[in-house]
């Protein structure tokens, strides 16, 4: 079984590793790779040619992040009731001589929440980011039951799509975009952090420090590295936390399905992707 990876600045992750090894752990050889837009000095445009390239050579699938989860859309034949309502897909499977897009990021932050933040106060959350990572992220705190969502986005438009996407599907939610940062956190019981700032090829903290107080809950989606700049603050600042660890193996779990029909054993997952953190 071929897999790959596509996105930008992945050299770090740790996904072609946690499905190796699971897969290998149901008896199947898997070969997984970086097509990473950083190291062969492309962007999103070289999409058509990285798809027809990987179906040519006998890929079962793949998976994409950053900054290709919303471009990716446009060259697939299939989507998921999920990654159509949120426009966003990060697991790609071909079948039939089909491209399939399926968005595992929404139930995977679900799943995540439940496993570290499960009597966290949700009535209020503000979201940074309204790109494909943070659509799953807004999507999964609604079906949580957050009644309040305020989601920030540097393009305000994109933050405001999002929200009368999500609207409809939510109505008894309040789902609002941009006003004052501040204001709005000091009104939230949590805080996502669902944007690049972060990472090690985006290092910063997406908010002011003086924003985070003791009875905010904190959560990062990203990964690599697993001790954000952010929650390093927010910890600090006495915040519950939630890093992008468990969001990272949970989407994992619900790809290897996707990709073989058989179900992945999440805690050696996670118990993998520990190992692989502290390498």
């Amino acid at each position: 079984m071929r897999l790959g990876l596509i996105g930008a600045g992945i050299q770090q992750s740790a996904t072609p590793a946690m499905h190796m090894r699971e897969a290998a752990e149901h008896g199947l050889t898997c070969t997984y790779e970086l097509i990473d837009l950083d190291v062969l000095n492309i962007d999103a445009t070289a999409l058509p040619a990285l798809l027809s390239g990987v179906e040519a050579r006998g890929f079962r699938g793949l998976n994409i992040t950053h900054p290709c989860k919303q471009a990716v859309i446009s060259y697939l034949n299939e989507l998921s009731p999920e990654a159509q309502i949120l426009s966003a897909v990060n697991t790609v499977v071909f079948e039939n001589r089909k491209r399939i897009g399926h968005n595992t990021d929404c139930c995977a932050f679900a799943d995540a929440f439940r496993h570290n933040l499960f009597n966290a106060p949700k009535k209020a959350v503000v979201l940074i980011g309204a790109g494909g990572g943070g659509s799953a992220v807004a999507y999964a705190l609604l079906t949580l039951g957050v009644r309040a969502l305020t989601i920030f986005d540097l393009a305000a438009d994109r933050a405001a799509s999002l929200a009368a996407n999500l609207q409809p599907h939510f109505p008894g939610a309040s789902i609002s975009t941009g006003g004052g940062l501040h204001e709005s956190l000091r009104a939230a019981d949590g805080l996502v952090n669902a944007t690049p700032v972060g990472m090690a090829k985006y290092p910063g903290i997406p908010v002011p420090e003086e924003c985070l107080r003791p009875d905010l809950w904190v959560a990062d989606i990203v990964y690599f590295p697993l001790d954000t700049m952010l929650l390093r603050a927010a910890r600090h600042n006495w915040c519950r936390t939630m890093g992008g660890g468990d969001m990272a193996v949970y989407q994992a779990v619900e790809a290897f399905r996707l990709f073989t029909g058989l179900t992945a054993d999440a805690g050696r997952m996670r118990r993998h992707f520990v190992q692989l953190a502290k390498a």
